[in-house]
């Protein structure tokens, strides 16, 4: 059994959690902030129309106070929080952390909109609650890297709905037990398996609104009275032990420096619609197209790639050669190398059963091998390569040590910003309408209530 009277590092969480200020916020972590939310509102109206989200709508009650961005109407806190996250983290164009990965604003955004629309929360502390539970979900993915993965869940759904959990803690004022019930309780709610690799399939799409609202879930219940195991992280049976049993937990890059440090100051915002591992290797495909070669010249391209990475990205080969959905083409770095050389571009309108079909794209994508780099620094960075050999005998490498939208690459507010419009417009959201999310991810913060979601409404 645990000594009651030693401090568990839920507990230890909780205490951080309930002495964070608004004022503990450094301008960094605000600016963060506010383009989550940018980013996040911007793909809610990309994704507004896809089956996929027609499909959670039809999955939820309608009627409630809590806003659906894109949609007409109210939803129950639960189903705004799922609509939103899952619209969110649809497309795989939602930001990420280098070292998980791990994607906070399709969590931790949904969530904290839904429950302080439903209570009437005051902006500064939807703000708080924010940058605690996007925190929280950076640090929890560093503590056991690639493990999670390699069980065969994915971070962002079993890790989520802890970081939802906290950010709903915050947002509610639990108290310090309370908080730790409700990470208890959220530990239970976790879930998210990866096998939509198989035939890219939906489910992760749903993985981020499924945390979202389990971490609602979870703190009203404590809220209520209802109890979670205080030993969440390093229990016997704990979230490590269940999620990452191939390494033991370093508890030290959870907690070190926890209230004096922002880790979730340096998330990356996607330049491309697809997944995070292979953008690097996107950007090399444009560098060499830059350079005037033309598909027709290159007899083979190999690429050093980091060993953790394989079974989601490059493997079965010649499946992802040719993936089978637009989903799976996301997943598919062969693919993802292909449309970035032919198009010089990866946004939405690349992902398309047209696009996926195309000849051109599959016999380039044919020509893309990998081999395996035991130095590759993943999961710490994300780095991209091809060298690639020409029918007159020239080889071509091209190398890049960073994900684009970084830390050593970030992109700017401008981007974001126009990321966010692109989006928008994509998802046929009226241009007077788009142009004004900024205006609002500048003052939404800043009001006594949420009450100007309902500008995103349909």
């Amino acid at each position: 059994m645990t000594d009651a009277k030693l401090e568990t590092i839920a507990e230890k969480v909780a205490s951080w959690i309930d002495r964070v200020r608004p004022e503990d916020l450094f301008p960094a972590t605000l600016e963060t902030c506010r383009e989550l939310f940018l980013d996040v509102t911007g793909l809610c109206l990309a994704a507004r129309q896809e089956p996929y989200v027609k499909a959670v709508l039809s999955a939820v009650e309608e009627g409630g106070r809590c806003t659906a961005i894109g949609h007409s109407g109210g939803f129950d806190v639960f189903g705004a929080a799922l609509i939103n996250g899952t619209a969110t983290h649809g497309e795989d164009y939602d930001d990420t952390f280098e070292g998980g990965p791990v994607h906070s604003g399709a969590v931790v955004i949904p969530a904290v909109l839904a429950i302080s629309e439903r209570e009437k929360i005051a902006g500064l502390d939807a703000l708080t609650a924010v940058a605690v539970g996007a925190e929280l979900l950076c640090r929890m993915s560093l503590v056991a890297p690639k493990a999670v993965h390699k069980a065969g869940f994915h971070p962002t759904a079993v890790f989520g709905a802890v970081a939802s959990a906290a950010g709903t803690a915050k947002a509610l004022g639990l108290n310090k037990a309370q908080t730790v019930s409700a990470l208890g309780i959220a530990g239970s709610m976790a879930s998210g398996i990866i096998e939509y690799l198989a035939e890219g399939t939906w489910t992760k799409r749903m993985h981020a609104g499924w945390a979202a609202q389990s971490g609602i879930r979870a703190s009203l219940m404590a809220r209520g009275g209802f109890l979670g195991p205080r030993t969440l992280f390093e229990g016997t049976h704990g979230f490590y032990r269940a999620f990452a049993p191939s390494v033991s937990p370093d508890f030290s890059a959870l907690m070190s420096g926890l209230g004096e440090k922002w880790v979730m100051e340096t998330i990356a915002f996607k330049p491309y619609a697809c997944g995070t591992m292979t953008q690097p290797f996107i950007d090399c495909a444009m560098s060499l197209a830059r350079q005037g070669v033309q598909a027709d010249e290159i007899i083979e391209i190999v690429s050093e790639v980091a060993e953790g990475t394989v079974h989601r990205l490059w493997e079965p080969l010649e499946d992802k050669r040719k993936p089978p959905t637009p989903y799976a083409a996301k997943f598919s770095t062969p693919f993802c190398m292909a449309i970035g050389f032919l198009d010089g571009k990866a946004g939405l309108a690349q992902f398309t059963e047209a696009r996926i079909g195309d000849p051109a794209a599959r016999a380039f994508a044919a020509k893309i091998r990998y081999e395996i780099n035991p130095n590759d620094p993943y999961p710490a960075s994300f780095t991209g390569h091809l060298r690639a050999t020409l029918k007159n005998g020239k080889v071509i490498e091209i190398r890049q040590n960073y994900l684009r939208g970084g830390t050593q690459a970030p992109l700017a507010k401008a981007e974001i910003e126009a990321k966010c419009i692109d989006n928008a417009l994509y998802g046929g959201w009226p241009k007077e309408r788009a142009m004004a999310i900024a205006e609002l991810s500048h003052s939404i913060f800043a009001r006594p209530d949420m009450a100007a979601l309902n500008d995103l409404r349909a």
